[in-house]
This record gives C-alpha cells, structure tokens and sequence, in this order.
C-alpha cells in the first residue's frame, strides 16, 4: 500500500474508535473525544500533504500505440462501500425502532395537498414562502421537508386509535431546497419526521422520547431545552436545543438547536379524519445531515453530496 493508502486506512480505524465513547464512564468520555479529534486531525492533515504530493509528482505518460489486450482478465475493483448518512440512517432508524416506532419512507416527488394543504397552511399565506422549492412542468413538488408525509402516516395508521392503541411513526426521506449552498446550507440534505398520535400524548412526552433520542445517538447524558417556534402544523410550536456533548469538546456551556417540534394543530387531525376533541399527538423534524457533521467534526455540508472518494473513504 502506499503512503497515502495508510493514512487513510488508519483514519478509518480511528473513525471506529468514536464508537467507544457511549462506553466509558461520563468523567472518561471527554478527555478521551478530544484525544481522538486531535490525532484525526493531524491525520488529516498528514493526508493533505500526501495528496499534494502525490498530484505533483510525474506520471509516467500512456502508451496510447500500444496493442490492446482482449483476451486478458478484467482488473479486481475494490467493492464499494456504504454512504455515512445512510449508516447513521440507520443507526437513527434503529434508536426509534426500539423506542417502538414504525418507520415510513418519504417520497422524491409530491403534490401541493401533502406539501401544504393538509399541514394547515392556507392559501396564500406567507408561511408558504419559506419552503420555497422546486417545482417540475406538471407542478409536481420536490418535497421541502418530510412533513409531507404526515398526512399519510395519521391515515394509514389511524386505526389503531380505533383499537386502542396509538400512532408512533418516524419518517426519514430526502428533501429539497432553494438554496445557494455554502458550507451549512444545501439543496439537497435528509431530514426525519417523527409523529406520534393517542388519547393522552402530551408535550412532556414529547422531550422525553427526543432526549432519549440524543443521548442514543450521541452515547451520552444530555440536558436539552427549548425556545418558542412557529409551524403552521403545530400549536404550540418550539425548538429543541441540546447542550453541546462532551465528545464534541462541550462543557456545559453551549447549546445546539437540533430540530423543530410542537402539538399537532387540530386542523391536520381533522384534514386526516382524526377527532382532536378525542386524540391528540405532537410531531418533530429536523436534519440528518447536522446531526452527522456534529458527531464526525465536519465542516462543510456540502462533502454529503460532493462523491469525493477521498472524504468516502475516512468512512
């Protein structure tokens, strides 16, 4: 192998090392994070500079007259290898599942009933404007966030109510944005939807099952807290901070806004056919891609998108 192949084998092994963390005991987890984030650092920048030098060096020129070789055997490729967000996917998929939440997939196109109507924005209301979107010539939608697929998820999964149980859904899916991409804006990003609809659910609940979520997900304790907000499909409506994590060099002094959260407005349990004087149920969304770049120390949202091999690759 050469130089550079090691150094990007030994930034993937030390990529798995973070794994470790949700281990130890909490006194442990910090000082042990920032030891990781300091040597993948400096193998990070052992990295650039072999890159660099690998692009200066001379490459010997191809033969372009030399006689082809049909016959030969075909080159062993190396087999690809998964995209982090879809591993972290999972992973988030798996924290809700055994919470004892069904998952539903969101859509790559969809309609102004599922993108609006049913999600209680009314027409012409200035609430629209910031989710602007792309629109295909049959005025199909890229869908601006997974909330599209509340409405589907309250009526698929609203007989339960009848039968005394409960609706407890999480919806991951792709969506899509009119943005000018820089380093924390992207057009294309992954978002995931929770809902959760019964006779008793209430907003307490709500940031039990979120708090729960995070410190799964980031394999420590937590506190989190929460500022006003407005969704139209949900009153009242709040943000979700959480203090930053120890593995993240955080000491209780810094607070990240994760995702957007609240009480599902009465008038989308009516759209879905739900009586809100029986059944109540709150519901949350936020990025996937933040919360990756958070656990993995990345800078730029857009490394997602960008098919680099070399970012790939420390995966």
């Amino acid at each position: 192998m050469s130089k550079l192949e090691n150094l990007k084998a030994e930034l993937k092994l030390l990529n798995a090392e973070y794994a470790k963390i949700k281990t130890l005991p909490p006194a442990e987890r910090g000082p042990f994070g920032r030891e990781l984030n300091a040597k993948k650092q400096r193998l990070l920048a052992a990295i650039a500079r072999a890159e660099a030098d690998a692009e200066s060096a001379e490459v010997a020129p191809i033969d372009i007259s030399a006689p082809a070789a049909p016959n030969q055997p075909f080159p062993t490729l190396p087999r690809g290898t998964k995209h982090p967000l879809m591993t972290e996917l999972d992973h988030i998929i798996d924290i809700y599942s055994r919470m004892g939440f069904d998952v539903m997939e969101s859509g790559q196109l969809d309609d102004e009933f599922h993108m609006f109507d049913s999600l209680n924005f009314p027409e012409g209301h200035p609430a629209r404007d910031g989710y602007d979107t792309f629109r295909t010539a049959e005025n199909f939608i890229p869908p601006a966030h997974t909330s599209t697929m509340q409405h589907r998820a309250l009526k698929r999964y609203q007989h339960r109510l009848a039968e005394g149980g409960q609706i407890a859904v999480v919806i991951p899916g792709r969506v899509f944005r009119n943005e000018d991409a820089d380093a924390t804006h992207e057009h294309t990003f992954y978002q995931c939807e929770g809902v959760l609809v019964s006779r008793t659910a209430t907003m307490s609940d709500m940031f039990g099952v979120l708090k729960h979520f995070f410190e799964a997900y980031y394999g420590e304790s937590l506190k989190i807290k929460t500022q006003p907000g407005y969704f139209p499909f949900t009153e009242p409506s709040a943000e979700l901070l959480i203090e930053k994590p120890a593995s993240l060099a955080g000491k209780g002094d810094g607070w990240l806004e994760m995702l957007g959260c609240g009480m599902i407005h009465p008038n989308v349990l009516k759209t879905a056919g739900i009586d809100p004087t029986l059944y109540r149920g709150y519901a949350w969304g936020g990025g996937i891609d933040r919360l990756v770049m958070l656990k993995y120390q990345l800078d730029d949202i857009r490394y997602f998108e960008s098919a680099k091999l070399d970012f790939l690759e420390a995966f």
